[in-house]
């Protein structure tokens, strides 16, 4: 029997969006309900086994029904932009996964639904529709199943007939009956004041109809009866409300809703865009359209690359002596391959060099022996250019096997970057195509994806590796003067190029941890877990399961008696807003918030960190993504150093187990203070941010002063909190549904604040201005340095692709400069230390804090030499300042 699968998708959309973390990817774009979406389709389609597919979506806010009420879902909070700009992203998504789409105005998904369910059970289909509205369950039939989500989207509970049946003690129809008594505040259907749920289904069980309990009205007793007879038309009118239409006029074709698979090379285009790592690992794209999953099929033998338009030498004991008498000579590519995400750990598989039209293959295990010395210091040489894709990579893979690179004079990977930051795809197959070339054969083509990864025979790979070195020589030629014309030339040699061999400088260094320090603050984090669950226990007067939230809710809402502040389909939230919100009800909440919060600290910081040590320097070793973000900041992995929560004391804690590598030296902290709002100073030349820092004023008191219209004095805590959340809300493109959530009040007193904001700082708005009419004029924005940020949807005729283009345009000058002015500190610092011949190394780089290692007899030069350098790194039209402060430790320096 075929089988239609149905999806309620503005339903599912918005489940996804509200059960989900608000996730972005590295361009800035949301991505949380995109991502539950998308899991979703992927388990119904493995689940489902759909023959035909379709997702139904709203097209507008007026349908039909509010011809008969005008206030219909009128009650309904306006959607938050950080979800509307994911539909168009959404609807790609389903497009790609090639499932049908349809939407017609004047009608909501659930009429598409009905009369496609209809339809397709009068052809004989099993038919599954997909939602999170109870209204779907008067659909159910023998036929039709109905999957209403639980716990966000990640469970689903199934309703036929008999289901509901056990659960109401209703046939599906009588669900019109059930929403006519009591209404759906959701979409604003008034029903009959006072009657909910369990009142509606006990007139229901006497009479079956709304229009028989209206017709027995006069034998129910008491204010009932009252609220029954004097709201029957209320209770009729939402009934009709609540009936879902099955004869919506649209083109029923089976053959353009059949489900055929989806479409590998734009899915994973897709998944890409939208950084679904994970996602993109688990399929596997290479099989085609066909959906299959890379954990099912045997994997196949890879296939080997096209013939390589060069010739292929492998270089061997016998001719490695000749080739290094002449052959470097002309070699103007070099290619690291490794396999591994870290660079750190990754296993070395060959170099390959590029000379003309010949390419050079080693292996690794010629690369240490004694004839490959020339080689060895060839790459070493700084006086010998290069051409390489991701030279960061290259350096540390080389690095940790005693082999230095030098001498890199151009990266293909970094070049790509710049020229477009929001793709992120850098493989060189992609960087040939984009540049009108032709594409050699992917990595996956030959090594294979995830668990089917293998190195191929040595014959394909060395003509795999080869043809990168071609490849690399002719993306570079075009890159090189696409870069001069777009004015990005010295971004790209004074600044990216230098950082890369900085980073991999400080990534090699590493920081040195202090295994007893981590394990005792653990043990102090177990101590306090341990009296946190038993005060827990004690207030509840009862011991339960603290990391279930149908557990804790049973304690919080029905023993205790808080407020349910916010449901979901299986029961009372717990969520952090929740808890934060029911904090001074109960004395219990903020135990329950602490104890969520140190466990974390345990398990992600403590055991975590612990292992990241190598054992060979007892240090972490991190490694800095040069180029993923879309603003020009640097990203941290393996660990991610950057995410060491700081607001608890508790986290703060843990920085005291990174230590100095040798004895009697300090570790210095070096911090730009509120370096994005100086930016945003001299970008919008706003004259009162502009005093403020030029006066060395408190810029959250100033803005607070000014919002407010009071004194510094007369500034309270709230006052600044309030002003800092949208001082930092402005950098960052914040919404009134942002601003609401970071201060706990309503949108319109968000929408109100940030207003006020705005016709204060005139000089800011004027600026968010011009930079919008800018981006629609260009196609994208630059920094002070000219890194580009392209932005095509910023003219879309679709308002929420073109809202969030218009907020990107003004937030990444900002951001972009200030990510572009610490790299510069970066690259600048690195060259004083040489110069001055000190032994002081950098270490970290963390959001807008520098961390060295310094020599006891070198603090006090340092604590002059840095902020000298970080605060000149760029003239400002506002002072830049750095506070700096040093210690036994990098608790002691923060």
């Amino acid at each position: 029997m075929d089988k239609l699968v149905l999806i309620d998708g503005n339903s599912i959309a918005s489940r996804a969006f509200y059960a989900l973390p608000l996730l972005s990817n590295s361009s800035g774009l949301h991505t949380n309900a995109a991502y539950g979406f998308t899991t979703m389709l992927l388990r119904l389609i493995e689940e489902e086994q759909p023959t035909h597919f379709l997702v139904a979506f709203d097209a507008g806010k007026i349908t039909f029904r509010h011809a008969g009420y005008q206030e219909y879902k009128g009650g309904r909070a306006k959607t938050p932009p950080e979800l509307s700009e994911q539909y168009p992203l959404i609807k790609e998504l389903v497009k790609a996964f090639g499932i049908a789409q349809f939407e017609l105005e004047g009608y909501e998904a659930d009429d598409i639904i009905g009369t496609m369910s209809r339809v397709g059970e009068e052809a004989g289909m099993e038919v599954v529709i997909v939602s999170g509205d109870k209204d779907m369950l008067q659909l159910a039939s023998e036929q039709v199943t109905i999957a209403l989500t639980r716990k966000g989207i990640s469970e689903t509970e199934r309703f036929n007939p008999a289901h509901i049946k056990e659960v109401y003690d209703l046939v599906p129809d009588q669900i019109r009956d059930l929403k006519g008594l009591m209404g759906d505040s959701s979409d604003n259907i008034p029903g009959i004041p006072g009657v909910g749920e369990k009142t509606a289904l006990k007139l229901l069980a006497e009479h079956p109809t709304v229009e028989e309990v209206l017709e027995h009205a006069d034998a129910i007793k008491g204010k009932l009866g009252e609220k029954v007879r004097a709201h029957a038309d209320d209770a009729r009118m939402s009934k009709e409300l609540a009936t879902i239409f099955r004869e919506v006029p649209m083109d029923i074709s089976w053959e353009d809703k059949r489900f055929e698979g989806f479409d590998g090379p734009a899915l994973a285009s897709l998944f890409r865009k939208l950084e679904f790592k994970s996602l993109l690992d688990k399929l596997d794209f290479s099989a085609g359209s066909t959906g299959a999953s890379a954990d099912g099929a045997e994997g196949a033998a890879a296939p080997a690359p096209a013939a390589p338009t060069l010739e292929t030498v492998v270089l061997t004991a016998g001719n490695l002596a000749e080739f290094a008498k002449s052959g470097l000579a002309g070699v103007e590519a070099l290619h690291v391959e490794a396999a591994g995400d870290n660079p750190h750990t990754a296993e070395l598989i060959g170099l390959a060099f590029g000379s003309g039209e010949t390419g050079y293959f080693l292996e690794p295990e010629l690369l240490a022996s004694p004839e490959a010395e020339p080689i060895r210091a060839w790459l070493a040489d700084p006086a010998v250019p290069k051409t390489v894709c991701d030279i960061h990579r290259a350096k540390v893979v080389l690095a940790w096997r005693g082999v230095p690179l030098d001498g890199c004079s151009f990266d293909v990977a970094l070049a790509a970057y710049l020229l477009d930051p929001t793709d992120s795809t850098l493989t060189l197959p992609a960087m040939q195509e984009k540049l009108g070339l032709a594409a050699m054969a992917d990595d996956a083509e030959v090594f294979g994806k995830g668990a089917k990864f293998k190195v191929p025979a040595q014959d394909v790979l060395s003509a795999h590796l080869t043809a990168k070195t071609a490849a690399i020589s002719a993306v570079a030629a075009l890159q090189k003067k696409e870069l001069e014309e777009k004015g990005m030339s010295g971004l790209f040699f004074d600044l990216e190029l230098p950082l890369a061999g900085v980073l991999a400088d400080m990534e090699l260094t590493g920081m040195k941890i202090a295994p007893d320090v981590l394990k005792e603050i653990g043990d102090e984090l177990k101590e306090r877990i341990d009296v946190l669950i038993a005060d827990i226990y004690r207030h509840a007067d009862t011991e339960f399961n603290l990391n279930s939230p149908k557990q804790l809710g049973e304690i919080l809402f029905t023993k205790l008696g808080l407020p349910v502040i916010k449901k979901t389909k299986t029961g009372p939230s717990t969520d952090v807003e929740v808890l934060e919100r029911l904090r001074s009800r109960h004395e219990i909440v903020a135990h329950i918030l602490d104890y969520r919060s140190l466990s974390k600290l345990q398990s992600t910081y403590i055991e975590g960190l612990l292992k990241e040590v190598r054992p060979s320097t007892g240090k972490i070793h991190t490694f800095y993504r040069q180029t993923i973000t879309a603003t020009g900041r640097l990203s941290s992995q393996y660990p991610n150093l950057q995410n060491i929560p700081i607001r608890l004391e508790e986290g703060r804690k843990i920085r005291k187990a990174f230590v100095p590598s040798e004895p009697g030296w300090r570790i210095l902290s070096a911090d730009y203070s509120q370096i994005e709002l100086r930016v945003l100073a001299h970008i919008s030349q706003d004259e009162r941010l502009i005093d403020a820092f030029h006066h060395d004023m408190d810029i959250h008191t100033r803005t607070a002063m000014d919002v407010f219209g009071v004194s510094a004095d007369q500034v309270d805590r709230n006052m600044r909190r309030s002003a800092k959340a949208v001082n930092f809300g402005i950098v960052y493109g914040i919404s009134d549904y942002g601003l609401s959530q970071n201060l706990d009040i309503s949108r319109a007193d968000a929408a109100r604040f940030i207003e006020r904001y705005f016709d204060i700082f005139q000089g800011v708005r004027k600026y968010m201005d011009e930079i919008v009419a800018s981006a629609r004029r260009d196609g994208y924005v630059t920094t002070l340095l000219n890194r580009r940020r392209y932005l095509p949807e910023i003219n879309a005729s679709n308002y929420n692709l073109r809202s969030f283009a218009e907020r990107t345009a003004m937030n990444t000058p900002i951001q972009g400069t200030a990510a572009d002015i610490i790299k510069l500190a970066m690259v600048q610092m690195a060259e004083r230390l040489q110069e001055e011949k000190l032994k002081t190394r950098m270490l970290l780089q963390v959001h807008d804090e520098l961390v060295f290692e310094v020599p006891e007899d070198e603090v006090e030069r340092l604590e002059r030499l840095v902020p000298d350098v970080m605060e000149g790194a760029l003239a400002l039209d506002v002072p830049l300042k750095v506070e700096v402060e040093s210690g036994a430790d990098w608790y002691e320096a923060k």
